[in-house]
């Protein structure tokens, strides 16, 4: 009936809509990205194993990009740091990697920081949360190194959520920003803090406060936000809070991409709590942990996706099968390695892994054993799915890199 709205008129005067964050990219490029999950030294550790596998394999200096979150970006934050001290072989190996890299994570895992950090925010309410962190990362880690310390490729992007926006916050080497706010170009943010915002899980360790000068960022470079104090005054919390894989970064840049998630999963609760402070964190998990599935049901559908088109005969320049489609590997520390379906695979019982998947999610001292179990089911899980969904015809481990296994 003439004058009846369409469709398409309801369409347009949805909130919801397509939002231009300035890439220039508007397809997946061809190569390979890495995405580190949050979940607190759990993750840091899981990760860690994964690393030490695609350092055998070859595969780190392949690596075009290293997206992270939380306790990934602890992680992802030593690798990039000690990137320059990596020289690798003329099959893609490091032999430094155990050192440089290794190393220096299980020494953080051997202290607590953050309950000292809390302890020391409520009894000294002046002294940020985030900011007494950010010195731990600095101290055991990072020194007084600044995101230009990071090497130009492989890109190493360091994500947070801004709470004032509702967006990701990218610390990278060339810029920072945030696409309402906009754009620094060449930051000198100590590596730390980047860490300390990206991993400033809530409620204890969040907000991370970041000052900055409106005269640093680039004129016109935010979409709606580019003014105080919004730019001078940035709060940020862990890069989880958005996307707890890591993944937004790197989906919309490379057509190839890995995902390493050591997350946690909400446990059941058959009496909820009525007051409103538990009940409260209560839903914040429920939401959190729908995120979380929404992001691993993207990854696995693209992947699938991929595989049934290319049955079908479909192209790969196709606008549509670029666009829908990844090639890659997911491993999770709540996966089942038998699920992989290799005969040669690393000895990992699922009732042992999933004892570690259910450690707390925290940035807490972890003994040496629990060390050296999580470094190897990282490590073990990772090359299954390598093996069998990126490249066949990729040597067997013989052995875990400790003799403990997962157990």
């Amino acid at each position: 009936m003439p004058g009846t709205p369409s469709a398409l008129d309801f369409e347009s005067a949805s909130p919801v809509e397509q939002i231009d964050t300035g890439s220039p990219h508007k397809l997946p490029q061809p190569g390979l990205a890495l995405c580190l999950s949050g979940g607190g030294y759990r993750a840091m550790l899981f990760h860690l194993g994964a690393l030490w596998r695609l350092n055998e394999l070859g595969y780190l200096p392949k690596l075009d990009r290293v997206s992270s979150v939380s306790g990934g970006s602890i992680t992802a934050g030593v690798l990039g740091l000690k990137w320059s001290r990596l020289t690798f072989d003329g099959d893609g190996r490091s032999k430094e990697f155990p050192e440089e890299v290794v190393t220096p994570i299980r020494q953080l895992a051997g202290k607590t920081i953050d309950l000292p950090a809390i302890f020391t925010g409520l009894l000294l309410p002046f002294q940020n949360i985030g900011q007494r962190v950010a010195k731990s990362y600095g101290k055991h880690l990072f020194d007084e190194a600044t995101l230009q310390d990071l090497p130009d490729h492989p890109r190493f992007v360091i994500n947070a959520t801004n709470v004032q926006s509702g967006a990701l916050w990218r610390f990278m080497k060339p810029y920072m920003r945030d696409y309402r706010v906009g754009e620094v170009k060449n930051p000198t943010i100590r590596l730390s803090d980047a860490v300390a915002a990206s991993s400033a899980f809530p409620p204890f360790l969040s907000p991370f406060r970041l000052r900055l000068s409106e005269d640093a960022f680039t004129p016109n470079s935010g979409r709606d936000l580019q003014r105080p104090p919004f730019t001078t005054r940035v709060v940020l919390s862990d890069g989880g809070v958005y996307d707890n894989l890591g993944l937004e970064t790197a989906w919309k840049r490379y057509d190839t991409i890995l995902v390493s998630d050591g997350g946690g999963q909400m446990q059941l609760e058959a009496k909820p709590k009525g007051d409103w402070v538990r009940h409260f964190m209560r839903v914040f998990f429920v939401i959190d942990n729908q995120v979380r599935a929404l992001r691993k049901r993207q990854v696995i559908g693209a992947y699938n996706l991929r595989r049934r088109l290319l049955e079908r005969g479909e192209s790969e320049d196709d606008t549509g099968f670029r666009l829908s489609t990844r090639q890659g590997a997911y491993w999770g520390i709540r996966s089942n390695v038998k699920h992989y379906g290799l005969d040669d695979s690393l000895d990992c019982p699922y009732d042992k892994t999933t004892v570690l998947a259910n450690m707390a999610t925290r940035l807490a001292r972890f003994d040496g054993r629990t060390q050296e179990r999580l470094i190897n089911w990282g490590y073990a899980v990772c090359d299954a799915a390598m093996r069998k969904h990126v490249e066949n015809g990729l040597s067997a481990p013989s052995r875990f890199p400790y003799s403990c296994g997962v157990g």
